[in-house]
């Protein structure tokens, strides 16, 4: 295990981490633990993990470009990225595969630049065309079998930390000087 990673990689899972310029990633499963609570007006309320949210906000800073890709809708959702500078928000998404495609063209990255995190069947076509597919611990059998990184912890619990953390380490980009300046 190298010193300066939490976990030990094989070499080209390492080098694929090592050449991610962006992450997307899906919603519901992922960055939050799958569940909604639903109150009698209708309104469904999700609850997200905030060191996935430190490393989201870290990634922002640092360059890389960022992208949420859900079928689901939540303005709340929307205000919590917005305020992390996420800009790149696609919710209500039925075909999350054209959605990655419009991003390759306008962000002008090949696949292989991307880090994907999916955690259900819905993110499968995506998965497959990410150059770096990951799953939190507790995604569905069909999201396993394809991802090539299976995170350590589940979805909600830190999975997107532990992705971005490994990539921008492995780049000498993780910053955790506290003199760091935001």
């Amino acid at each position: 295990m190298s010193p300066h990673l939490p976990i030990s990689l094989p070499p080209e899972l390492s080098t694929a981490f090592a050449q991610v310029d962006a992450f997307v990633m899906d919603m519901d499963g992922v960055l939050t633990d799958g569940f909604t609570y639903a109150f009698e007006t209708g309104e469904g309320v999700r609850r997200f993990q905030i060191k996935d949210g430190y490393a989201l906000q870290h990634a922002v800073k640092s360059g890389y470009r960022v992208a949420i890709i859900s079928g689901g809708t939540s303005e709340g959702a929307r205000k919590r990225f917005e305020n992390l500078g996420i800009t790149e928000l696609h919710f209500g998404v039925a075909h999350k595969l054209q959605t990655f495609h419009e991003l390759l063209l306008r962000w002008q990255l090949t696949p292989e630049r991307v880090l994907y995190i999916g955690d259900d069947v819905p993110d499968y076509e995506v998965m497959q065309a990410a150059g770096v597919r990951c799953a939190p611990a507790d995604a569905a059998v069909d999201i396993l079998a394809v991802a090539q990184y299976v995170c350590q912890a589940r979805g909600g619990f830190g999975c997107v930390r532990e992705v971005i953390e490994l990539a921008l380490r492995l780049q000498g980009r993780w910053h955790s000087d506290h003199s760091t300046k935001w």
